[in-house]
């Protein structure tokens, strides 16, 4: 009996490793980026041109124009304007939906984790486009149901359970007495609708301090802090 050969058996029993081409899987990385840019490019477009003209004065010929790129290539990664609406109204609340989503469950009191929410609304809400296109839901979403909807489902109706799950957290621990706020989470985040409005209408009349009012807000719903 000829003796085996270790080495060819110790080759037998390992898999052998794909063959990779480098340049190939270079190019690749290359050509989605380019793709990744160019879809952002678009969003980017969108939100200039539905902030100005509202959803049903767009056209896809400007957001193309905007984005500077051809009317087919927008195609190639939306279906229609209502899914590229669609898509940025998920890809501008996404972040800010799972940030509410995650709340800490720790023994931090629910006034300290809503007035977070109150800097983060602040900032990421008011502070950016996100307020425009919340006004544009508000302003077209009669006329446009399914936008509506898919706004309700996709942000406002998670964002509300995020809020009444947060609001029992207090009843139960006894930080609020009126069980209304669970119930009623809109109660909570009606001062952030109002800023949101106001910016749009009145702020160049009469500048509204949003956090200040919000914080108001929770003074009324916890009580006024206690200064030492």
């Amino acid at each position: 009996m000829s003796a085996r050969n270790p080495k060819r058996r110790s080759e037998a029993a390992s898999p052998k490793r794909p063959v990779v081409n480098r340049a190939s899987a270079g190019k690749g990385g290359v050509r989605e980026a380019r793709s990744a840019e160019r879809r952002d490019a678009i969003l980017a477009a969108a939100l200039e041109e539905f902030a100005a003209n509202g959803f049903a004065g767009t056209r896809l010929d400007d957001i193309a124009q905007r984005a500077k790129i051809a009317k087919g290539t927008i195609y190639l990664y939306f279906a229609d304007k209502e899914t590229l609406f669609q898509e940025l109204l998920r890809a501008m609340f996404a972040p800010i939906v799972r940030a509410l989503e995650h709340i800490p469950k720790s023994d931090m009191p629910t006034r300290d984790i809503l007035e977070r929410m109150i800097g983060l609304f602040v900032q990421e809400v008011l502070g950016t486009r996100r307020k425009d296109v919340i006004r544009l839901i508000i302003a077209e979403g009669p006329r446009f149901p399914k936008l509506a909807e898919f706004h309700y489902r996709e942000v406002l109706s998670r964002v509300m359970a995020a809020m009444s799950a947060l609001m029992a957290r207090a009843i139960a621990r006894g930080e609020v007495k009126n069980q209304a706020y669970a119930k009623f989470p809109q109660l909570l985040a009606a001062p952030g609708l109002v800023a949101v409005i106001w910016s749009g209408l009145f702020e160049r009349f009469a500048p509204l301090d949003v956090a200040a009012m919000m914080r108001a807000h929770l003074d009324i719903v916890f009580g006024e802090r206690k200064t030492p």
